[in-house]
């Protein structure tokens, strides 16, 4: 992750408040954190799954796959699922939350890279205008 790029701040601050939050399994988010592709992606949560948005305001992106405990609760190591990009697409389950990180690695959209500050509609004219 390049340390320069307007939205480090923003999406390390996330990451920071997601480590101490009990919202979430703390392994999963450690092991998430760990990972350099999803650590500088925006972390959000809901409904106990951790979701990685492609931009820092909401309604945040849905094109990055997520995870979620088959049990929920803070206290959760697994096994977890793994979805995504939409609530309709089971990609599986792994049994630890780092086999679910890396299902999550194995399927980030091409070019998925440093969250863009704004909404994914500012997204979307941004990634338009780069084709242009």
């Amino acid at each position: 992750m390049t340390t320069n790029t307007p939205g480090t701040g923003i999406v390390e601050a996330a990451w920071q408040e997601l480590l101490a939050s009990d919202r979430v399994s703390a392994d999963l988010v450690a092991a998430a954190y760990a990972e350099p592709r999803l650590r500088q992606l925006f972390p959000w949560i809901g409904m106990w799954e951790l979701h990685f948005s492609r931009c820092t305001e909401q309604r945040w992106t849905w094109d990055v796959p997520y995870v979620g405990p088959t049990a929920a609760g803070p206290g959760h190591t697994g096994p977890y699922y793994v979805e995504g990009p939409s609530r309709t697409r089971r990609i599986g389950e792994a049994g630890t939350a780092r086999e679910a990180v890396a299902m999550v690695v194995e399927r980030l959209p091409p070019g998925c890279g440093p969250a863009f500050v704004g909404t994914p509609g500012e997204l979307a004219t941004h990634e338009g205008a780069k084709e242009a």
